[in-house]
């Protein structure tokens, strides 16, 4: 099945897509404190993020941006790396890619987080066009939670880019109204106990 001429109505969840690689990290991957280099580890998550989105569209994808990668610490060499992705949610012809990467060593089975990244892939078919793609049902709490952060970061970048008025990014907008909402309360608050500086 190649997912040619598939139903817009069939949704996927995200355990579908996911994709994990584990590898060693070798000298050659590593800078001169003996550490994974970043943009060696930029290169593993794009690869394991792009089969995730591949299962998910069984398509071709091309990566569109990488919106977000936060590296918590160092990876030394002879570290085992893990490096899990799940595409947490579609938008017409795109999807977001979130990646958790985990670290352990030979000696310790324990393993710990040291990054996680979100990147953002288009299906095209074999024209170079871009095609739909199914959607996403989240299943689990964090899948639903990456679920609806996904599209408050695409409508930021969307406002962003100027491709979407502000008034028209209605999660955002929810964000924004309860921030005013809290400020108010401060306000009240402040106002009627005079603890405010």
């Amino acid at each position: 099945h190649t997912g040619v001429g598939w139903s817009k109505n069939i949704s996927k969840t995200p355990e579908n897509s996911k994709t994990v690689q584990t590898d060693l990290v070798l000298p050659g991957d590593t800078n001169s404190l003996n550490t994974l280099f970043g943009g060696e580890l930029l290169a593993r998550m794009d690869r394991v993020a792009s089969i995730a989105a591949i299962k998910h569209s069984e398509q071709i994808v091309v990566t569109a941006s990488i919106n977000n990668v936060a590296f918590g610490e160092p990876i030394p060499v002879g570290s085992i790396l893990t490096i899990e992705a799940k595409v947490s949610r579609s938008f017409n012809s795109s999807m977001e890619v979130f990646i958790d990467v985990w670290k352990q060593d030979k000696i310790n089975p324990k393993r710990t987080k040291v990054n996680e990244a979100i990147y953002t892939f288009v299906a095209l078919n074999k024209r170079g066009k871009t095609v739909r793609v199914p959607g996403i049902i989240p299943q689990t709490d964090l899948e639903k939670s990456r679920f609806d952060a996904a599209l408050r970061r695409r409508q930021l970048s969307l406002v962003l880019a100027g491709k979407m008025k502000a008034t028209d990014a209605t999660e955002l907008k929810a964000i924004f109204d309860w921030f005013e909402e809290q400020n108010i309360l401060i306000m009240a608050f402040c106002f009627y106990t005079t603890n405010c500086i």
